[in-house]
């Protein structure tokens, strides 16, 4: 199974998991994304995140049924 990549530039101190997955196309909003993380499906660094609005910050690697988001800093 292929790993697609995706890249996330994070323009603030940290941005909240749900909304992480809406913002880069994974779920059509919020409540779907909060959905997502609820179902056991996403992991942050490597472990199951179940808090749905966790606060994801630069350098952080999120995963979702076979995608990959690397959160990273503004220049």
């Amino acid at each position: 199974m292929t790993t697609q990549t995706l890249r996330f530039e994070l323009d603030r101190d940290f941005v909240k998991l749900d909304n992480l997955l809406k913002l880069v196309g994974l779920c059509d909003s919020g409540g779907a994304g909060k959905h997502l993380v609820a179902s056991g499906a996403v992991t942050v660094d490597g472990a199951q995140e179940l808090r749905k609005t966790c606060k994801i910050h630069a350098g952080q690697v999120v995963r979702v049924d076979g995608v990959e988001i690397r959160v990273v800093g503004m220049p």
